[in-house]
């Protein structure tokens, strides 16, 4: 989901990383891990964020990986961080982060499918309403906001992470009808952002739309009735 560049040889390793980490920025940085090894004794330690960084900033929750974690995560709270460890072992924090991916990123994508469609039955009042005696923990108005503010603005880099949440899942022998599905409808948002559909990007007002509604009736005003999904 998220990439991880090393460099072993005898050139100054900082300025390989950096350049290469560039080459790979449309993937975002919630997730990424440098070791710059120079024969100097370096420790690799991998960290998932597991939530979204607004509002916690630097308080979010971040899960360590690898020999180095226990040696790393008091100093990382000691700088206030909300470090912990998951495992000594690599790999373990990613596959945490992973497979909460196939649930967040996919309730994303179900809420602004399903939202979208009861829009335009005119039956979203009664869609939220089960929803909330179902669920009656979330407010799903505002969840509904904040899924769709999400999408539309981080849709590119999600679909791609969620590709590789998909070969995850694909490798421990489960065909990922989920996680696919989910890249492919965050791509699809995401090409509608591209073609302006919510308006110009880089403005105050772009993805900040408190009524998920004003979304997702731009949405069904921007696509064809006979061929939707293009």
């Amino acid at each position: 989901m998220c990439g991880i560049v090393g460099y072993v040889g005898q050139r100054p390793a900082r300025g390989i990383v950096v350049d290469a980490l560039r080459r790979m920025e449309y993937r975002g940085y919630d997730s990424s891990g440098v070791a710059l090894i120079d024969g100097n004794g370096g420790r690799y330690v991998e960290g998932a964020v597991m939530t979204s960084i607004p509002p916690k900033r630097i308080k979010v929750p971040l899960l360590l990986g690898g020999a180095g974690a226990e040696a790393l995560a008091p100093l990382l709270v000691e700088l206030g961080f909300d470090a912990k460890v998951a495992s000594k072992e690599l790999g373990v924090s990613s596959a945490v982060k992973m497979c909460r991916s196939v649930m967040i990123k996919g309730l994303e994508a179900m809420v602004i499918e399903c939202f979208t469609t009861a829009r335009a039955y005119g039956v979203e009042d009664a869609v939220l309403a089960s929803l909330k005696e179902t669920f009656p923990g979330i407010d799903w108005e505002k969840q509904g906001a904040y899924f769709f503010q999400r999408v539309i603005e981080h849709g590119r880099r999600r679909s791609e992470e969620v590709r590789e949440v998909a070969e995850t899942v694909r490798e421990i022998g489960l065909t990922p009808w989920s996680a696919e599905g989910t890249a492919e409808r965050q791509a699809w948002v995401a090409d509608l952002a591209d073609r302006g559909l919510f308006g110009p990007k880089g403005t105050e007002a772009f993805a900040r739309s408190a009524d998920w509604r004003i979304e997702a009736d731009r949405i069904l005003a921007g696509i064809k009735p006979n061929n939707r999904d293009n």
